[in-house]
């Protein structure tokens, strides 16, 4: 397809562009994602019918939300941007007003902040399982370094630099010395290896229950509790999905929920027992807080692969 797909979505509330899909960017020099100055948010996909960009906008006097789209995926993804901003996120029975934080943070953020289900759970796994057991900033570093050295250029009248990630094939024809220059070691490499042999059966997941897509996801060996949350979060819109087993989030969580400095997984899966089905937007409220747990004791040192 040529030319651009226009679609303007009228959602009846604000919605925070910016805010709603920032889970997906990948950092500053992500070359997936971008916001440029005007507000805007650009991002390349991997649709079922092909690469696309697509240029999001909001003009929040009218409530609308106005998506441009390019490539062979454009009007997939223009069909697809309501659920992306948060549409199909069910928010019945959920009550922030348990805790003074989450009441806080749902009066300025729960009309315009939705989870997103952008639904291309591939394209989501890939970043995750790069994340795996590394720091950000190395994680950030490794995905940036595989787009661009492996991925095409965006189509359309992306930022410079915009490329869309490898489908599902070209991940697979990654040659272990590429990943091993990027700093992601075997174990991982391997994972999204074997993801790419089953792509398609990852893509009917969005079609599932979530619990029961996170547990298809978990059947691929190298894919945890902790990746398949990361996944469901952003591909499934599960807004209930908790990145059990992450470095930070249980301490951060239980310290801006209660003051406690040695949060475990377990006394976060306490605190969050009061928000079935919702789980995952309490965490994501706080996230928005900004309240972290003050950092102490000796940096985390990087570790580096390429030296292995």
């Amino acid at each position: 397809m040529t030319g651009t797909v226009r679609r303007e979505w009228r959602p009846g509330r604000t919605v925070d562009v910016r805010r709603t899909l920032a889970p997906l960017s990948r950092g500053r020099y992500d070359p997936t994602f971008r916001t440029t100055p005007d507000g805007a948010v650009w991002r390349t996909m991997l649709t079922p019918d092909g690469p696309a960009t697509q240029r999001i906008a909001s003009r929040p006097a009218e409530a609308v939300v106005v998506g441009e789209s390019w490539g062979a995926g454009a009007a997939w993804a223009a069909d697809r941007l309501p659920a992306a901003l948060g549409a199909d996120d069910d928010v019945t029975g959920f009550d922030p007003g348990r805790h003074p934080l989450l009441a806080d943070m749902w009066r300025r953020h729960g009309s315009s902040v939705r989870t997103p289900a952008v639904g291309t759970v591939f394209e989501m796994l890939v970043p995750a399982v790069i994340e795996q057991r590394v720091t950000s900033r190395e994680a950030r570093r490794a995905w940036a370094t595989l787009v661009r050295r492996h991925g095409e250029d965006a189509p359309g009248p992306a930022p410079p630099g915009m490329r869309v990630q490898p489908s599902p094939h070209e991940w697979g024809r990654v040659p272990s010395w590429s990943w091993h220059r990027a700093g992601v070691e075997a174990t991982r490499w391997t994972t999204v290896a074997r993801a790419a042999t089953v792509a398609p059966a990852l893509e009917r997941s969005v079609d599932l229950p979530p619990g029961e897509a996170r547990e298809r996801l978990r059947r691929i060996p190298g894919v945890g509790r902790w990746t398949a949350a990361e996944v469901a979060q952003r591909a499934l819109g599960d807004a209930d999905a908790v990145s059990f087993g992450d470095f930070h989030l249980a301490r951060d969580v239980v310290y801006a929920l209660t003051g406690r400095t040695d949060g475990t997984d377990e006394h976060l899966a306490e605190l969050l027992d009061p928000w079935p089905g919702h789980r995952g937007r309490v965490v994501r409220l706080v996230g928005l807080s900004g309240v972290r747990r003050p950092r102490r004791g000796p940096r985390y040192s990087p570790h580096d692969f390429r030296s292995m």
